[in-house]
C-alpha cells in the first residue's frame, strides 16, 4: 500500500472516530466537555482506533462493531495527553494551547477524569448495542484497564529516570516505552480482535505482540522528532525532552557519540528548566549533526519488523495489508 493511500485511510478512519467520539462527549457544564474534546478536535492521525478497525476487519468484523473500543482506546489516549502535558507543564501540543492552560488546572484535570470514565462506559454500554458478547466485553474491559495500569507505571518510570542522576541503559528506557505508550497499541489490536464476531485467543495475543512492538517503534520516532523535528511540520515544541532531562534512546545516543564542544552544548541544556530557546535550538542542530537520526530508525524497523512477523501467517487481507502499511508509516514518518 503507497504512503498516499495509508495517509488516506488513516484520515478517513479518524473523521470517523472523531464525529463518533464528539457525539457522546455531551453534558453539563459544557465548558468540562469542551475541555474533554479539545485534542479530539484539533484532529491527528488516531492510529490507535485505526489499528483496533483493523484488527477487527482481519478477522470478519465490521467497522460498526469496532466502533466502541476504538473510541475507548481514543479517549484514554487523549486522557493520558492531558495528564502528561500538566506534568510536563507544556503550552503547545500539536499546534494548539495544552488544556490546563486554556481551561486552567483543575478543568484540564476533571476533563482527563471525563474522558477516561467516559470510554470505560462506552466500552459497556456501546459494545452491547454493537452486538458485542458480554464475554468479549468483560475481556475487553480488564485488558484496556490493565493497559491504563501499565500506562501509568510507564509515565511514573519516566518521571523517575529524569530526575535520577545516572543515565539509563537502552533496555530501561525500551522497557519504561513499553508500558508508557505501546501498552495501548497493544490492547488496541486486542479490542480489535475481540470486537470481532467469534474471537480467538491465540490470534487476540499475535495482534497484540503485533501492536505492541508498533508502538515501541512509534514512540523511539516520536523521540527523534521532539528533538530534531521541524516544529512547523510536526506542531512540538523542540527541546522540551532535553530541558526536562529525559533519557529518551535519542539523547542516550547522542551524548555517547557526542565528543568536546558537541557535549557541551548538549549537557549546557540538559535538565536546565531555564535553558533559552537559543541554547536549545543550537543543542537540537548539535544533535541532528552528530547523525543519530538512522540508528534510531534502524532501531525502530526492528520492532516493525517484529511485529510484521507476528502476523505473517495470516492471510492478506486488505486489512492486513493496511495494518503493516500503517507500522512501516511509522518508521518513515518526517521531520
Amino acid at each position: 500500500m503507497k504512503t498516499s493511500s495509508i495517509r488516506d485511510e488513516l484520515e478517513s478512519n479518524a473523521s470517523e472516530i472523531k464525529e463518533f467520539i464528539l457525539s457522546i462527549l455531551e453534558g453539563e457544564p459544557k465548558d468540562l466537555y469542551q475541555a474533554s474534546a479539545h485534542y479530539i478536535i484539533s484532529g491527528g492521525k488516531r492510529l490507535r482506533p485505526f489499528m483496533v478497525v483493523k484488527s477487527c476487519e482481519m478477522f470478519g468484523g465490521s467497522s460498526k462493531r469496532a466502533l466502541p473500543a476504538a473510541a475507548a482506546v481514543e479517549m484514554v489516549h487523549n486522557f493520558s495527553l492531558v495528564h502528561d502535558d500538566i506534568m510536563d507543564n507544556d503550552d503547545m501540543r500539536h499546534s494548539v494551547p495544552t488544556v490546563h492552560k486554556y481551561y486552567g488546572m483543575p478543568l484540564a484535570i476533571l476533563a482527563g477524569d471525563i474522558l477516561f470514565s467516559k470510554a470505560f462506559q462506552l466500552l459497556a454500554v456501546n459494545g452491547r448495542k454493537a452486538g458485542l458478547a458480554e464475554k468479549a466485553i468483560s475481556e475487553m474491559i480488564t485488558r484496556l484497564s490493565t493497559a491504563c495500569i501499565y500506562v501509568c507505571e510507564g509515565q511514573a518510570a519516566d518521571v523517575n529516570m529524569a530526575s535520577n542522576k545516572m543515565f539509563s541503559s537502552e533496555s530501561q528506557y525500551i522497557n519504561m516505552i513499553g508500558k508508557k505508550t505501546a501498552a495501548l497499541f497493544e490492547v488496541s489490536c486486542a479490542l480489535g480482535v475481540l470486537s470481532a464476531v467469534d474471537p480467538n485467543m491465540e490470534d487476540v495475543e499475535n495482534l497484540s505482540s503485533f501492536g505492541k512492538n508498533v508502538g515501541i517503534a512509534f514512540q523511539l520516532i516520536d523521540d527523534l522528532i521532539g528533538i530534531i523535528g521541524d516544529p512547523k511540520i510536526t506542531g512540538k515544541a523542540v527541546g522540551n525532552d532535553i530541558r526536562e532531562g529525559k533519557n529518551t534512546y535519542p539523547i542516550l545516543l547522542a551524548l555517547n557519540h557526542a565528543r568536546g564542544e558537541n557535549k557541551d552544548k548538549i549537557l549546557k541544556v540538559f535538565r536546565s528548566k531555564d535553558a533559552s530557546s537559543t541554547d536549545l535550538d543550537e543543542a537540537a542542530r548539535t544533535i541532528s549533526a552528530i547523525g543519530i537520526d538512522q540508528h534510531v530508525r534502524d532501531a525502530a524497523k526492528a520492532h516493525i519488523d517484529r511485529a510484521i512477523k507476528s502476523i505473517e501467517n495470516y492471510d492478506n487481507s486488505g486489512a492486513k495489508k493496511a495494518l503493516e502499511s500503517s507500522a512501516k508509516f511509522i518508521v518513515e514518518r518526517s521531520m
